[in-house]
């Protein structure tokens, strides 16, 4: 669990990160090369490349290189932890809110009631 824990850590840290949600949103499409990612970007490519080594330590990320082009892909893996923790406290609040909901029906029921033996 604390590995996973870990893991969650540094995908929710690498996504705080305006230029770096860019970066996954634009590789969700399909894989880029890193130069086709610094492109639309205002920052140097080695500012790219800081950005590409946070994403690629989350495992957001993985990079291959062949020949001079180093190629990024998305990992769906590393998202799908984020989503499932996400998932897990959306569903946690649903049913707090739909326990709030059920309390403050009855809390009108009974005030009608109330009101009624008045």
């Amino acid at each position: 669990m604390l590995n996973q824990s870990q893991a969650l850590d540094r995908a929710f840290q690498a996504l705080a990160d305006p230029t770096r949600r860019r970066i996954i949103e634009r590789l969700t499409q399909e894989p880029v090369s890193v130069s086709e990612l610094a492109r639309p970007l205002a920052m140097s490519l080695p500012a790219v490349m800081q950005h590409l080594a946070v994403l690629e330590t989350s495992g957001l990320v993985r990079s291959a290189k062949s020949g001079r082009v180093r190629t990024c892909r998305i990992n769906p893996e590393a998202l799908s932890l984020a989503e499932q923790w996400i998932n897990a406290r959306r569903s946690e609040w649903e049913r707090r809110l739909d326990r709030l909901g059920d309390y403050l029906a009855t809390l009108k029921t009974e005030g009608d009631i109330d009101d009624q033996d008045s």
